[in-house]
């Protein structure tokens, strides 16, 4: 959807990805810059969070990002930058693991945080930035 106030970003939407539960867009796109908003682990069919430990939490936020990279003509290979917020700093091993299967050298920019509660009682959030290999 373009920004109707003229030459301003497009949002990014897929159903493959959990909709947004409050006022912001799954991703914005600006020239060849993709912003992805925070996935938590939400099932994007129910709604609800996946059940299992910190694998499968992670693993369905991969999933939810890479639907929505996918939806911007994207995959993890455009992605410069990724935030990963923590409910416990002793699930950063298993979350980095996963990453590291996701993600290939250079890997990009990369902080890591640690917070006392996520939305929905997820146990992580990602949220990242991306450039299009071809300027747009």
């Amino acid at each position: 959807m373009k920004d109707p106030r003229g030459d301003g970003p497009s949002a990014i939407e897929t159903g493959d990805a959990p909709q947004a539960v409050g006022p912001y867009s799954q991703a914005l796109r600006t020239q060849e810059w993709l912003f992805c908003s925070g996935q938590i682990p939400l099932d994007p069919e129910t709604g609800q969070l996946v059940a299992g430990g910190i694998e499968e939490q992670a693993q369905r936020v991969f999933d939810n990002l890479q639907a929505v990279l996918r939806a911007a003509g994207m995959d993890f290979g455009n992605v410069v930058n990724v935030t990963v917020y923590l409910t416990d700093l002793d699930d950063f091993a298993a979350v980095n693991a996963l990453y590291e299967e996701r993600f290939q050298t250079p890997y990009p920019a990369r902080a890591t945080v640690g917070v006392s509660a996520l939305p929905k009682g997820a146990r992580l959030e990602l949220a990242l930035t991306a450039r299009s290999r071809a300027k747009s």
